[in-house]
């Protein structure tokens, strides 16, 4: 019994993996930036590691109906797996998750977002060296463009801003945070699995709450525990639903069909949408220089995206 998924069908018929994946490229972003908003809100009265931990928890639980019986076939091939799914629960879940809400305490957005933007150029490094995947011309010249209305976008069309940032200890954890996004989506994309996405993601997961449940027993240790409030469960469930499960499933299928350095480009697009979940959720009104930013940004998507030619390897 098998559950692969290399020689599938389309999922939507008459509409190629590839096609659905390019277009599943705009919305990924939309889940993610989720985090982000909610890391902000939640700073003052969620501890990080127990955010992270409970996060992932609620995750599991969602994933548990789909993935709950494939992970009991597949249990020998965990076992032969655990190592390479207690490094990806480390990085995707562990550092990912506990080290952007660490740093949401003690840095700005801007810097955020920033830090950010420079990990699909990390990640297309990653890939081209060590896995040896070709990078095409249009796609630098996309990804010059994407990063340039990003940094419109962050440095509010000012100059001035990004030459006068002063990095923080937040900005020391999303360096590493970034660092580990970047090792995870290489290693997802081309470390082998015997399972297939649903069910690897499951394993994954599980795998991140048990490397997070000893540093969330210590947090509790230091006295920091979270406000307990339905608010609380709200906050988690958000992330659960949208930052977690859509998220990861939705960069798991594009980042198969795409590759590792392509899906990447979906960073570029987390500022916009997180402009725009601010101007729904929080009233703030997008000003010219998101526009400018997005002029930028969707075409050099585009171009990125385009058909691959094969460059001299690095």
């Amino acid at each position: 019994m098998t559950d692969s998924t290399s020689a599938s069908p389309s999922i939507i018929p008459g509409l190629s993996d590839e096609r659905l994946a390019s277009i599943l490229l705009f919305i990924t972003p939309a889940f993610f930036a989720a985090n982000i908003l909610v890391a902000r809100a939640t700073a003052d009265f969620i501890p990080p590691i127990h955010l992270a931990f409970l996060r992932w928890v609620a995750t599991f639980l969602l994933l548990l109906p789909l993935v709950g019986p494939r992970l009991w076939v597949r249990r020998a091939a965990i076992l032969r797996e655990w190592k390479d799914l207690l490094i990806l629960g480390a990085l995707g879940m562990g550092i990912c998750g506990a080290f952007v809400y660490i740093a949401a305490d003690t840095t700005t957005a801007v810097n955020i977002g920033l830090i950010y933007a420079a990990s699909p150029v990390l990640i297309t490094l990653m890939s081209a060296l060590i896995y040896k995947e070709t990078v095409h011309p249009l796609g630098i010249v996309g990804m010059v463009l994407s990063l340039t209305g990003v940094l419109i976008i962050i440095c509010r069309g000012d100059i001035q801003v990004m030459l006068s940032l002063a990095f923080t200890e937040g900005d020391l954890w999303i360096v590493a945070s970034m660092i580990s996004w970047a090792l995870y989506s290489v290693l997802l994309r081309h470390r082998p699995s015997e399972m297939g996405l649903t069910t690897r993601l499951g394993a994954i997961v599980l795998s991140g709450i048990i490397v997070l449940a000893p540093f969330t027993l210590w947090e509790t240790m230091q006295g920091d525990t979270p406000d307990w409030g339905w608010d609380v469960f709200g906050w988690v469930a958000i992330l659960a639903l949208f930052a977690s499960f859509g998220a990861y499933q939705l960069h798991g299928f594009v980042q198969k069909t795409l590759g590792a350095g392509r899906t990447s480009l979906f960073l570029y697009l987390m500022p916009l949408y997180s402009a725009g979940l601010a101007w729904l959720l929080l009233g703030e009104v997008p000003q010219i220089y998101h526009w400018i930013g997005a002029a930028f940004v969707l075409p050099g998507l585009m171009l990125a995206n385009s058909r691959r030619t094969k460059l001299p390897k690095l």
